[in-house]
């Protein structure tokens, strides 16, 4: 293997993902297989802990090494448009200054529930940048990309991804901005 995973992973053993595709859900299990990158690693966790402060307080992983990943939408011309932000847990995405003026809409806000789960096919408190929905740009704060591995979703709420952060950039769609987190 040869990657590192532990200033993230805290007390978890980690795997290559590309060896532990039952960790994740499906569209992400196709993402994972297409980037075959085998410093892509997951972990099984206790699903009840699946929410970034308990996964941290219990696990040990740094927080600041945690990075959310949040759905928003907006509508312009009664068109829905949706992003894929990916933020450190530490920080929250800028929604009605930066994503609003991304997604080129009078006014976004996080996506309901059971919509963001419907339509990335995802558990909620798992969603992650990988396998999102091809017609949405995945939108990473510039800080995420500086981590040396961050811990993500993996689409189910009993594993999490510990991945380089150096990956994020190349998913399908990905853009780095400097400002979207405050």
């Amino acid at each position: 293997m040869g990657f590192d995973w532990s200033a993230a992973a805290g007390k978890l053993e980690v795997t290559t993902a590309l060896e532990r595709l039952d960790l994740l859900a499906d569209p992400v299990e196709q993402s994972v297989r297409a980037l075959g990158d085998d410093r892509i690693g997951v972990t099984e966790i206790d699903p009840e802990l699946a929410d970034t402060a308990a996964f941290c307080d219990k696990y040990g992983s740094p927080l600041e090494l945690s990075a959310n990943c949040v759905v928003v939408a907006g509508k312009r011309s009664g068109e829905v448009r949706y992003a894929a932000c990916v933020v450190l847990a530490t920080t929250r995405a800028d929604v009605n200054g930066v994503v609003k003026r991304r997604l080129d809409v009078r006014k976004a806000s996080f996506a309901p529930m059971d919509e963001a789960v419907e339509l990335t096919g995802m558990e909620y408190g798992g969603i992650t940048p990988f396998g999102l929905p091809d017609s949405w740009p995945v939108l990473v704060d510039a800080r995420v990309t500086e981590a040396s591995a961050v811990v993500v979703g993996s689409g189910l709420r009993r594993s999490k991804i510990i991945t380089p952060a150096d990956v994020l950039p190349r998913l399908p769609h990905a853009e780095v901005l400097d400002d979207l987190a405050r």
